[in-house]
């Protein structure tokens, strides 16, 4: 099993879209960013399917919104880990701050690790609202499930009403459909590819900065200022403008204090 991944493998190179499409579709989720995922009640559901029943749903809070309620979570997935030796450490405290980059990290080493057991396929099986029920924490995230009535119904009522019009229009109607789904048709190509472009120079970025943290945790700079200076922007929430120039400070009094040291010495 995948276990232990290095950080080269390709499952680090897994885009943020392509991991809340993985979750959305196994667990019949909404999600829309990766921070959505930092209380750790998905990856349990996420263990629970690739290992059936293995997972105490009911101690899961998909509700979870303090720190202390997210790590309960985490409690009952390393004691999932443990069971099943899975031999993966979870980096808890950084988890349940909502970092995008340490929550798409070990995401991203989830996927690779429930692919290796079951081969990517899902399991036709298993119901994950059903689990979540019966676990008494039903997730009411963004009203998906109310969305996907919604969207059921909308579409029923658009599909009659197309028939209609097709049958009122006759051929002139037909054929202006036609036109307009290849126009849309050609504009979802564009768009998808516009995407991938997107995703493509993302992941470029996303590999960069990550060597840049990997080489700021080596142990002979880690607590150079620069280094430490660099961790401050790198693990900055998103709403904190002032990264940059915390950084900076934290760099200008480094340098103040070693030449007051200089200094006293002479």
């Amino acid at each position: 099993m995948a276990s232990n991944i290095g950080m080269m493998d390709s499952a680090y190179f897994v885009g943020r879209n392509e991991i809340l499409t993985w979750i959305n579709n196994r667990l019949q989720l909404n999600l829309s960013r990766i921070e959505e995922a930092a209380s750790g009640a998905v990856q349990c559901q996420m263990i629970d399917m690739t290992y059936p029943g293995v997972v105490p749903m009911h101690k899961v809070n998909f509700d979870a919104k303090t720190e202390y309620d997210m790590i309960q979570n985490y409690k009952v997935l390393q004691e999932v880990f443990n069971k099943l030796k899975i031999e993966k450490h979870i980096e808890v405290n950084r988890l349940v701050k909502g970092r995008p980059l340490d929550n798409l990290e070990f995401l991203q080493w989830l996927k690779r690790y429930c692919d290796s057991v079951n081969g990517g396929i899902m399991n036709e099986n298993y119901n994950p609202v059903e689990r979540r029920l019966k676990g008494g924490k039903e997730r009411n995230l963004k009203g998906f499930n109310k969305s996907s009535k919604s969207l059921q119904a909308n579409n029923l009522h658009n599909s009659a009403s197309g028939d209609a019009a097709v049958s009122k229009q006759g051929k002139t109607g037909v054929a202006a459909a036609s036109a307009d789904v290849q126009a849309l048709s050609k504009e979802v190509t564009d768009l998808k590819l516009s995407v991938d472009l997107l995703e493509k120079e993302r992941d470029f970025y996303f590999a960069k900065l990550r060597d840049i943290e990997i080489l700021c945790q080596t142990s002979e700079v880690e607590n150079l200022p620069m280094a430490v200076a660099i961790k401050k922007i790198l693990y900055a929430a998103d709403a904190k403008e002032s990264a940059l120039e915390e950084a900076q400070d934290y760099i200008s009094q480094s340098v103040d204090s070693g030449k007051a040291e200089d200094g006293s010495d002479h």
